[in-house]
Parts: C-alpha cells; sequence; structure tokens
C-alpha cells in the first residue's frame, strides 16, 4: 500500500476510540481501524524506512492498539498510533533515544526523543557532551536548523554542575525531545507528509548516534 496521507475517518475512529474504549465498540470499527489508521500508519513508516536502511542496527518499531491486559491497564486499546526508529536494545522504547511519529485524537508529533532516562544514564549523556562540546552544539544547531524543532526537555529543580557555559541549556535537562507538534492539518492528509518527515527525522539522526548508550 502506498501512502497517500490519512483521511478523516482516521480521526473519526481516533476520538471515537477514546470515549468508546470497549470491545464492542471496537469489534463493530475494527475495519474502519484497519483501513483508515493502521494500514495507512504502516505505510507512511514503510515509506520512510528505506532513509534509515544503511544504519547499523537501526530498526523499524511500529505500535499496536491493543494494550497488554497482563499489566491490568484501566481501558483495553489505546487512542494514539506511533512508530520509532531505534537500535534495538534492552528496556522499554522510551529508555533509548529514538526518531518518532505518533497519531492521536488531537493531531501529530514527531522528532527526536529521549523520554525515560535514568540518573545514571543522563551524567552519562552530560559527560558525553563535556567531552566533545563543539561536536555535540554544532550538531544540535544544525539538527535544529533543517527540522526547525528545538532541542528541549523536563528540567532539573537543582542545575547540574556544568563544566562549560554553552552547554548549560543541556545540562539542566532530566530528558532530551526535540518534538513538534501539530493539529489535523492539509500536510497530514496528504502524500508530501513522507518527505517532510523524512526531511525532520533524518536531521535528528546524528545527534541519536553521539547520543546513544
Amino acid at each position: 500500500m502506498e501512502f497517500t496521507g490519512f483521511t478523516p475517518e482516521t480521526f473519526d475512529f481516533l476520538w471515537g476510540i477514546r470515549f468508546n474504549n470497549n470491545r464492542e465498540w471496537f469489534a463493530a470499527h475494527k475495519a474502519q481501524y484497519q483501513q483508515k489508521l493502521y494500514e495507512p500508519m504502516k505505510a507512511l513508516a514503510k515509506a520512510l524506512e528505506p532513509s534509515f536502511a544503511d544504519v547499523p542496527g537501526l530498526e523499524l518499531h511500529l505500535s499496536r492498539i491493543y494494550r497488554d491486559m497482563r499489566m491490568h491497564p484501566p481501558t483495553f486499546y489505546k487512542d494514539s498510533l506511533w512508530f520509532c526508529f531505534q537500535r534495538k536494545s534492552k528496556g522499554g522504547i522510551l529508555e533509548h533515544p529514538c526518531l518518532c511519529f505518533e497519531l492521536r485524537p488531537e493531531g501529530y508529533r514527531y522528532g527526536f526523543l529521549l523520554y525515560c532516562t535514568r540518573a545514571a544514564q543522563m551524567q552519562e549523556l552530560r559527560t558525553r557532551m563535556a567531552e566533545q562540546p563543539d561536536r555535540f552544539l554544532k550538531m544540535v544547531k544544525k539538527a535544529e536548523k533543517e527540522s526547525a524543532i528545538p532541542l528541549d526537555g523536563d528540567r532539573y529543580a537543582k542545575p547540574k554542575p556544568c563544566p562549560d557555559d554553552r552547554l548549560l541549556p543541556y545540562y539542566t535537562l532530566k530528558n532530551l525531545m526535540a518534538i513538534e507538534d501539530r493539529p489535523p492539518d492539509d500536510l497530514l492528509f496528504s502524500s508530501e507528509l513522507v518527505e517532510m518527515l523524512r526531511k525532520s527525522l533524518t536531521a535528528w539522526l546524528p545527534v541519536l548516534e553521539f547520543l546513544e548508550i
């Protein structure tokens, strides 16, 4: 299937599953889920996959709408769907840097993400930044310019000691995010979304590789 864009019916389903999160509603709308959400999302991910084919170990992960009931979640289904490019590693998806795209009832978001970081992990990343500050800062500046997305994140209440004032904006972060958040728009409903995402996600690939541990 070639990606030609999502449709208003995609969001009809997403809002529907948010407010009707039960097996009966999903069963009655499963065809809509497959045709208007899952298949276009898979086609979009596959259209982007060749852009990362030459990166050793980087793999495509496409989420499922079904929740793992062994974890006793409050609802049966997710009300969003996402994919990401990430190296295979132990731990959860959000514990390691990835390039991602997510569709939810309010719209869509995409970019670079390193979210659920451990304190020791962030300390190692800060050490890496301090060892190669010029390379790191040049890399981030280039990615921000090419993607038009700034690197940010949640901040520590108490800033960490920083050996280089230029790194201070990043030393105060306890995770790293360069995420663009948009409402549904014309781009989302067109095949041009592929090229925009290709440009934005590949811009952050050098940062992902630099920060990967």
